[in-house]
């Protein structure tokens, strides 16, 4: 698979995903919707690994590997799909871009990762500071919308969370696998979710847009997407995938206003411009300040 389209499937899968996630939910339940998102893809990925013959590892690591994962398929999908009905779908793309950093910080305490320099502590500041001119803009944002910030809040910090569990269970499987594993392990928290939470019988219209967004998720979102994204992490350096985290916010804005009429008012762009400029700062940053030399040993 050649990585520069790899690359670009990854940029582009990302920047329309939070715009069928709202899709999705337009006419189905959220909770239904991303289960039904999820299943799809799990049992395509089956598929696919019985045509490549690889394998889904079933011992203890790899158990705990797909556990892990499923906190931000489960957990973070769960959220991101609810708060869709209460805040822009760009709004979505724009926290999720703050999850590098969250799980830096969260790497400090659970993986003993070294501490922050100054410019990333500056550059979480920044990122933040974005966060809270968007949250501000009583334009973009109705009075509904605090459910959905919440929502999205706890969406990226449950992501955040999977990715350095997973870290840190080293389970060292194939990519492909890890994804099917995380899937099927994340299929019971959103059939009990959504029996919970469920206010009327399943109907789902086969030429609504909601169910065509639900199998674009299905097949590029959660399927494709993922596996673009492994490709290149591996032969890309990391802070080349990085850039990924910086375009998106920006594409997805400009789709939810062109495709699903959302505002896009002066505030949305002052935040989200902060909040890149806070990961540029925070995956580039050691450019500005270089790392301190040591000092000659002494000699007596």
């Amino acid at each position: 698979m050649s990585v520069p389209i790899s690359y670009l499937a990854v940029v582009l899968i990302w920047s329309t995903t939070p715009l069928t996630i709202a899709w999705s939910s337009e006419s189905v339940d959220p909770v239904l919707a991303a289960g039904l998102r999820m299943a799809i893809a799990a049992v395509l990925g089956l598929v696919l690994m019985a045509l490549l013959r690889t394998p889904l590892p079933l011992h203890r690591r790899a158990q705990k590997t797909y556990a892990c994962a499923a906190i931000g398929v489960f957990g973070a999908m769960c959220c991101a799909y609810l708060s869709s009905r209460y805040v822009p779908s760009g709004l979505i793309s724009i926290m999720f871009g703050l999850a590098p950093i969250l799980s830096a910080v969260l790497g400090q305490w659970l993986l003993d990762e070294p501490r922050f320099r100054a410019y990333r502590w500056a550059a979480c500041l920044l990122a933040f500071s974005g966060l809270a001119v968007i949250f501000t803009d009583d334009v973009a944002l109705g009075p509904d919308s605090l459910t959905g910030l919440l929502l999205l809040l706890l969406a990226v910090t449950l992501f955040s969370l999977s990715a350095v569990l997973v870290k840190r269970c080293n389970g060292q499987l194939n990519p492909l696998a890890h994804t099917v594993g995380a899937l099927i392990w994340s299929l019971p928290g959103f059939a009990i979710t959504g029996w919970l939470l469920s206010t009327g019988p399943v109907e789902i219209d086969v030429a609504s847009r909601s169910f065509w967004s639900i199998i674009y998720l299905a097949t590029f979102g959660s399927l494709l997407g993922f596996v673009c994204y492994f490709h290149v992490l591996r032969h890309l350096p990391p802070s080349t995938v990085a850039l990924v985290t910086l375009i998106t916010p920006v594409f997805a804005l400009m789709l939810g206003h062109w495709l699903n009429d959302e505002p896009l008012t002066p505030g949305l762009w002052q935040g989200c411009l902060l909040v890149v400029a806070g990961l540029g700062l925070f995956f580039w940053g050691h450019r500005l300040q270089p790392e301190p030399k040591p000092e000659p040993a002494r000699q007596d």
